[in-house]
């Protein structure tokens, strides 16, 4: 199969999956392939406890992902970096820590090196105040680093599946039917339309019609879907008028197309292309080429580390140490958690204590309780299967 026709064939089973979870192991085993590497995951990482939750994973034995579960998530000297990267931009471990450094870690010795994991390629899909989803490809030694011809296709693909996920979330239909997916969706609090190829609405659910009532931020005219924000609504119809020929036309956008109501409040829409592969079966009318999503925007707080390491210019792995001092405790726990010299690590801890004005780890520990954010209980999360 030539690449043109292997990278289509995996974005429409990408798209496929956000409306059938149980492909999403298949897509991960085509997309570790089509990155080149053995393993891949979707999974959700959280700054502040360092704790980690999979949703799906190929290629990895049960083992170690448990062992990465219950234990090495909070070794893993990688998190910061990678969790404070810009969404959807990949990035391996050389970007985020001296790779020498990466080598000499406990969580390296011990969780890596022995499955011959010698790198890993992550993408942030979304992020809140504390937790982020990602999806990750995992580089065996025979691979190599990351080259650029990796980080390349890794980016052709994570936009469709940063789309996907995010749709899985809002429709959640594990348990539903594809045959049944318009009555379904009327139980959807988000706006839901399905879109033909000139913009006409085909079905809208119960809070879309509310949507269009109100006339705020959407409007009917004869049938054709508009918004209040022209530029917005041209940039629907253009992602519209891509879907009807397929997943690939629609190329990359619309993975979190901004509105603006008159009042000024800010929504975000979402598109699923729905002319290929199983979604074919999600509608009861063909004429529908998408599905809208339109929720309300939430606030996009920072983190608090990534609100620390801003503060006081820590670098990643300043930030590194900062955490596991004040989850670990001293210098040569600190050490053998990161699997670091302590001479290394009382160099960061110096010009941590210099950067923040304090002058024990005490007051270390008091500094990040002070960034705690009192709202933890607001997540980024992705589909469980």
């Amino acid at each position: 199969m030539r690449e043109t026709e292997r990278l289509s064939a995996l974005i429409g089973d990408i798209y496929d999956a956000a409306l059938d979870p149980v492909l999403w192991i298949g897509v991960l085993e085509k997309a570790a392939k089509f990155v080149g590497g053995p393993a891949a995951s979707i999974y959700s990482r959280d700054a502040v406890s360092r704790a980690a939750s999979a949703a799906y994973q190929f290629g990895l034995e049960p083992r170690y992902v448990r062992l990465y579960l219950e234990n090495y998530a909070k070794l893993d000297p990688t998190l910061p970096g990678y969790f404070f990267a810009k969404v959807g931009e990949p990035t391996h471990v050389p970007d985020v820590m001296a790779y020498d450094e990466f080598l000499q870690t406990r969580f390296y010795k011990e969780w890596s090196r022995p499955q011959g994991i010698v790198d890993s390629l992550n993408a942030v899909l979304d992020r809140s105040a504390t937790t982020a989803a990602m999806f990750v490809v995992f580089r065996h030694e025979r691979d190599g680093l990351v080259d650029e011809e990796a980080r390349q296709r890794m980016r052709l693909i994570v936009p469709h599946i940063r789309r996907a996920v995010l749709i899985s979330n809002v429709i959640r239909l594990k348990k539903a039917e594809a045959a049944s997916f318009a009555d379904a969706l009327d139980g959807i609090r988000d706006g839901m339309f399905l879109i033909d190829a000139q913009g006409r609405i085909v079905h809208a659910n119960a809070s879309g019609h509310a949507l269009l009532a109100d006339g705020a931020l959407l409007h009917a005219v004869g049938q054709k879907l508009g918004a209040h924000d022209a530029s917005a609504e041209q940039a629907l119809h253009d992602v519209f008028l891509a879907a009807g020929t397929g997943d690939a036309a629609v190329g990359i956008k619309a993975i979190a197309l901004p509105l603006t109501a008159r009042d000024g409040e800010h929504y975000v829409a979402n598109v699923l292309p729905l002319t290929s592969g199983a979604r074919r079966r999600t509608g009861t009318n063909y004429r529908a080429v998408a599905a809208l999503f339109v929720h309300k925007a939430a606030l996009e707080a920072p983190s608090p580390p990534e609100v620390i390491a801003k503060s006081y210019k820590l670098t990643a792995a300043e930030l590194r140490v900062l955490l596991a001092i004040v989850e670990v405790g001293g210098v040569p726990e600190v050490a053998e958690a990161l699997g670091i010299a302590e001479t290394t690590i009382k160099t960061h801890l110096g010009r941590i204590f210099q950067k923040t004005g304090t002058g024990r780890q005490a007051d270390l520990v008091k500094l990040v309780a002070g960034f705690a954010s009192p709202l933890r209980g607001s997540t980024t999360s992705v589909a469980e299967p």
